[in-house]
């Protein structure tokens, strides 16, 4: 049945129920008409709209409840640009600037850091030598792919230096190990040492993209520690002379 179809049922339904609130049928033309109460016509009438029939083309519950939301959405809106200055300009304005400052603060400092569990060491079971690292970071440089630029590069650092007898050989080692324990050989360059670390833990576990300027850095130290002489700490004699 059409919604047009159900009204008008519906609206002969009440007419004929109304028509039983004012008259009964007649038995002769002598008998005076008989009223009907109010409340039974209006029973009626209830239990007439009731049937199925006039409710086919009523909204489903989901879509009452989505109407329900946004009238409630509607509302809220309407209620946050009246106090707003400017009305729905402002408020416009508004969540836009918002949307703005989060997109500026997610740029800026990427995706949050996560703390890791454990920390993952810097060698995979498989060795290789420092000059094997850095062709494989050449080669993910040469492709884009910067996170694994860095991870080798790092590796090749401190390869390179276990290689020059800087650095034990010692498996299981992190990047903030190995940073922390040559920066004390090579004192100049233990900022640079921690923050390649700190770059190799970012993009390892801590859901941080490197770029080319980060692998640049990476790659920068690396040359420069090639060339750089450990600082010798002499060890004091027992008359008070340093040897």
């Amino acid at each position: 049945m059409s919604l047009t179809g159900g009204v008008l049922t519906a609206a002969s339904a009440m007419s004929g129920a109304a028509r039983l609130t004012a008259f009964a049928p007649r038995g002769s033309g002598d008998e005076p008409p008989v009223t009907v109460p109010r409340d039974p016509a209006r029973e009626a009438a209830r239990r007439e709209l009731a049937k199925r029939m006039y409710h086919e083309n009523d909204p489903s519950l989901f879509q009452r409840a989505l109407n329900a939301f946004w009238e409630w959405l509607g509302k809220l809106l309407a209620k946050a640009a009246s106090a707003t200055p400017g009305g729905s300009l402002g408020l416009l304005a508004v969540v836009l600037c918002v949307i703005a400052v989060l997109a500026a603060l997610w740029w800026r400092l990427g995706a949050p850091r996560r703390s890791p569990a454990a920390a993952v060491p810097l060698f995979d079971e498989r060795p290789r030598t420092a000059a094997e690292h850095r062709a494989a970071a050449d080669a993910h440089a040469a492709q884009g792919h910067w996170n694994q630029a860095v991870q080798e590069r790092m590796r090749a650092i401190v390869r390179a230096l276990e290689e020059r007898a800087l650095l034990d050989v010692r498996p299981g080692r992190t990047a903030d190990e190995a940073a922390a324990e040559a920066g004390r050989a090579l004192p100049a360059h233990a900022d640079g040492l921690h923050a390649a670390a700190r770059h190799f833990d970012d993009v390892t576990y801590g859901g941080r993209t490197a770029d080319q300027q980060t692998y640049q850095r990476v790659a920068r130290l690396d040359s420069d520690l090639e060339r750089t002489r450990p600082t010798l700490v002499n060890s004091a004699a027992p008359d008070g002379k340093t040897g």
